[in-house]
């Protein structure tokens, strides 16, 4: 497919690279001479120099053939012209980074008139993570699949852990919990596992399972870690810093204190949020964090705009005492040189943006009657891919045991998990796809855009 991405800042980058990766021919436009060398230099792509939400541009861009423009500018109303422009001038799909507040609250009203596809806001994606982490505090990443019906959760094993020296057959006889371990990174490498395979302290694992079978679990393994959180320190009054807050009312029952070092935005955000304790401060600073319960807060979540100040903070809360420690950082190189156990979580506003967009993209690739991509997450830094896919129509495989379907399928692949008429199947070998289901999917092997593609070739 032909896209034209607009803006070539981290998000922008991020999003232009990894389609790229897929073999789809991207034009990228920016006003920075600077970033579009920076651009060149990462991915195949046609950087030009311009104002994208000039019409002339985009149409010596070529967007009047484009299959999807996304818009990916540091501003809302660049990035909701941009689409308009594309729209008028026939782009067939239109994508928008929408962050403030008040833009994403109007876009279901505007997106017919503007022709906008789809929106996507990093910062509420953060935030909505964030969420998802401080009600499983063990949790170094969760991701959602089926609309909740299954999870899929990332933890580390410490040397005490019992799943240690376990082979994943004995794990299944001894808890009897229906979940699925389908990927582990160990050390730099990682596995698709299999029944023989031996758990190890220092192991990060993946599991799939309905969320109540997942607390299940976790009550198992982690008994000390499933206090329910109850008060919560942010450092940065960002804008995920505002959706978290709203987040985390629906659950209720949490209370949140965030230390803003601008005074104006701080008044803002104490004005806006009634539920959460506004401080104005310096949030480097040490003893006025110390004052405020940095050592007896249940969660620390570092949200500043430097990824350098996020992860020094979060460092340090861990060893002041604070419970469940999350960071924001973009720059994932920043990360590579961390202990293990420093920092609980860690999110990327570009990658779960990047992840969104990725999805819609694929989607796009597959015929109506196709069985296409859901949803995507990426695991183990990106070398391994989670995917739903909706089974549609009629293949062979449908109705095929997975005992005889393991044949055809591609090495280094697991189907996870199936979700039928809203339940949840951790399969076996005598379990089965059929057409209507949403399918779980961990590999290795990327750029699956239809179910089908999971199969080595025709079955016989």
């Amino acid at each position: 497919m032909k896209i034209v991405v607009v803006g070539a800042g981290k998000v922008g980058r991020t999003i232009a690279k990894k389609l790229s990766l897929e073999g789809h021919d991207i034009v990228v436009i920016d006003e920075s001479t600077e970033v579009l060398d920076r651009a060149a230099n990462e991915m195949d792509a046609i950087c030009m120099e311009g104002n994208g939400a000039d019409y002339r541009v985009q149409r010596e861009a070529g967007v009047s053939e484009a299959d999807v423009l996304i818009a990916a500018t540091a501003h809302d109303e660049v990035n909701m012209l941009c689409c308009l422009i594309a729209h008028k001038l026939g782009a067939y799909r239109t994508i928008a980074r929408v962050r403030d507040p008040i833009n994403s609250a109007q876009l279901n009203f505007l997106s017919e008139e503007l022709g906008l596809s789809m929106a996507v806001n990093p910062d509420l994606a953060a935030a909505e993570e964030i969420s998802r982490l401080l009600r499983i505090p063990s949790a170094l990443n969760v991701e959602t699949f089926a609309k909740g019906k299954v999870e899929l959760v990332g933890i580390r094993l410490k040397e005490d852990n019992p799943l240690c020296g376990l082979s994943l057959m004995d794990f299944h006889k001894k808890f009897h919990i229906k979940m699925l371990i389908c990927a582990i990174q160990r050390g730099e490498n990682c596995y698709i596992p299999k029944g023989d395979f031996k758990l190890e302290a220092g192991d990060k694992i993946h599991i799939t399972a309905a969320p109540e079978e997942l607390a299940k679990f976790l009550r198992t393994v982690y008994p000390d870690k499933q206090k329910k959180i109850r008060n919560v320190m942010v450092i940065g009054g960002s804008r995920i810093a505002y959706y978290l807050t709203h987040e985390v009312e629906k659950a209720g029952g949490i209370q949140v204190k965030i230390i803003e070092s601008n005074a104006e935005r701080a008044a803002f955000l104490s004005e806006e949020l009634k539920s959460a304790l506004v401080i104005h401060g310096d949030n480097t600073d040490h003893d006025l964090l110390m004052e405020e319960g940095l050592d007896s807060v249940d969660a620390f979540i570092a949200l500043t705009g430097m990824d350098e100040t996020n992860l020094i903070s979060g460092i340090s809360a861990k060893w002041q005492g604070a419970g469940t420690v999350i960071v924001k950082v973009n720059n994932e190189n920043l990360t590579t040189v961390l202990p293990d156990n420093a920092i609980d979580s860690i999110i990327s506003p570009k990658q779960l943006t990047a992840n969104k967009i990725l999805t819609f993209v694929r989607a796009m690739s597959c015929s109506p009657d196709e069985s296409n991509v859901e949803t995507v997450h990426e695991l183990v830094g990106g070398r391994i891919e989670a995917l739903e896919f909706a089974a549609k129509g009629s293949h062979p495989m449908y109705g095929m045991p997975l005992k005889e379907l393991n044949s055809y399928l591609q090495k280094d692949l697991l189907i996870a998990c199936i979700v039928r008429h809203g339940k949840t199947i951790i399969p076996g070998g005598n379990d089965f796809i059929q057409s209507g289901d949403s399918v779980i999917i961990v590999t290795m092997k990327k750029m699956f855009n239809d179910l089908t593609g999971i199969l080595t070739g025709p079955i016989r």
